[in-house]
């Protein structure tokens, strides 16, 4: 039953990962596509280019994150065996880096949308590390039994 509820939270944090996610995305083409126009009207020329390819980085990093957990939900679903998952193809993408400078120099939305991005990234990087490693870490008195085998 445990491995049940542990499913069950893995599922759920998918899911509300998910809807974070393209929430996420929906705000960043708003922003970017729309709102954002008189903010980047208002950046010197090297700015604007510099804000075109933060607005694309952020696009990777959605895209990356939201195809990651596409694969985890079809793994949930029963539709991809998990081993699958673990292929390099499916693991999370790499994202591009943004540049702190060009970045500080940003309207405050896209500053924001920006670490936005990065952030939920990051939490999703740390999920994607985890995959295939043991589900449960050893116990303290399991892991003190296999020092002392290994002594003797």
């Amino acid at each position: 039953m445990p491995f049940e509820t542990d499913s069950r939270v893995h599922r759920k944090l998918i899911d509300q990962l998910y809807v974070e996610a393209m929430l996420l995305a929906d705000e960043a083409r708003g922003y970017f596509d729309a709102a954002g126009k008189g903010d980047r009207d208002g950046l010197t020329p090297l700015q604007r280019v510099a804000f075109s390819c933060e607005s694309l980085k952020v696009t990777t990093r959605l895209m990356h994150v939201i195809a990651w957990l596409l694969t985890q939900r079809a793994v949930d679903a029963g539709e991809m065996p998990r081993r699958d998952a673990l292929d390099p193809s499916r693991r999370l993408g790499a994202a591009p880096q943004s540049d702190a400078d060009a970045v500080a120099a940003m309207p405050e939305p896209a500053r924001d949308l920006i670490a936005a991005s990065a952030e939920l990234y990051r939490r999703v990087a740390r999920l994607d590390a985890a995959q295939g490693q043991d589900d449960a870490p050893a116990s303290p008195a399991r892991s003190m039994l296999n020092r002392l085998a290994r002594a003797f």
